[in-house]
């Protein structure tokens, strides 16, 4: 199995975007000398605390110094674009940094609604147009476009994917020959069935299972490292959140409801919190019980430092 990394470029607490964006870049260097497989970049608009806006930006900046890690959108959100817009611009990447390019494609909005029509005219029409659009950019990956070409052509042109969080997403990849990544972290489906809709019928494609990892030095460590992430994400139901990411000293002085308190326990259901040991045998879980080829790791810090140590851990599995 394959180990990979999903990056948000969060803003944490006092940090500017400056800081997270280069956080990003120093975090795939760091991850291509420890050998991950790929490294990808989200795409979210006008968000509290994440600052990864232009995936396909930060990227170019990214393969400048690194050499062997995939690098990617995860996910290039195409109802915004033009599918010869994005070909360009991967291609672009492709000949800059060879054979190392994944276009993560996803349809949801990543912000709310006033991002949406800031971004697009008619944003559900263009949803309903995704067979279309991703027809499109295939086309134009693949150069198999009689009258318009995607330039630069590149020697190795991006590989594609599609993102999603249900069986949805799973069936549209699936008749449109496209590998799948599924985003179990930000997913209450049952991750069998939504393989299983993937699979049925399809030999050919591959599959990533994204999951939020936390792994410290002992369970009760990576206890800690997970939790400021986990306070944060259930105060945004209240409108509590934290401007960004918060420090474990912060999330302490929140005193949480009971309702607040079992909706951190559900969320850690999807995640895998523990140690080497811990986080090792979780992994074997995953691989024994679903038979995926990949899994993408997200982990949130507060400290950059407590981010680079947990994917070293991992690293070290």
């Amino acid at each position: 199995m394959r180990y990979s990394i999903l990056d948000q470029a969060p803003i944490s607490t006092g940090m500017t975007s400056e800081v997270a964006l280069n956080n990003s870049v120093e975090l795939a260097k760091f991850a291509d000398k420890l050998g991950f497989k790929r490294f990808w970049l989200a795409e979210h608009h006008s968000m509290k605390g994440l600052a990864s806006t232009s995936p396909e930006v930060t990227l170019t900046a990214i393969g400048m110094v690194t050499e062997n890690i995939r690098l990617g959108s995860g996910a290039t959100l195409l109802p915004y674009y033009k599918p010869l817009k994005v070909a360009e611009n991967y291609n672009t990447l492709a000949s800059l940094i060879g054979d190392r390019v994944d276009i993560g494609i996803g349809r949801a909005p990543g912000g709310d609604n006033k991002v949406s029509e800031a971004l697009s005219d008619n944003y559900l029409a263009h949803v309903f147009k995704m067979p279309e659009l991703v027809s499109d950019l295939t086309k134009f990956i693949n150069d198999r476009d009689p009258d318009l070409k995607a330039v630069p052509k590149p020697s190795s042109q991006p590989k594609l994917w599609m993102l999603g969080t249900s069986e949805k997403s799973a069936t549209f990849a699936k008749e449109a020959s496209l590998n799948y990544c599924f985003g179990a972290f930000m997913s209450d489906k049952n991750i069998g069935e939504v393989l299983d809709v993937y699979r049925q019928g399809n030999e050919e494609g591959e599959v990533i299972l994204t999951v939020n990892v936390y792994c410290g030095e002992s369970d009760d460590h990576a206890e800690q490292l997970a939790y400021p992430y986990l306070v944060n994400q259930v105060l945004k139901s209240s409108g509590r959140e934290f401007p960004g990411i918060p420090s474990l000293e912060e999330v302490s002085e929140i005193e949480l409801t009971a309702d607040e308190k079992s909706e951190i326990d559900k969320i850690k259901e999807s995640c895998i919190i523990g140690s080497k040991e811990s986080v090792k045998q979780a992994f074997k879980n995953l691989a024994e019980d679903y038979d995926i080829d990949e899994v993408m790791i997200v982990t949130i810090t507060h400290d950059m430092k407590d981010k680079l140590e947990s994917y070293k851990r991992i690293s070290e599995i």
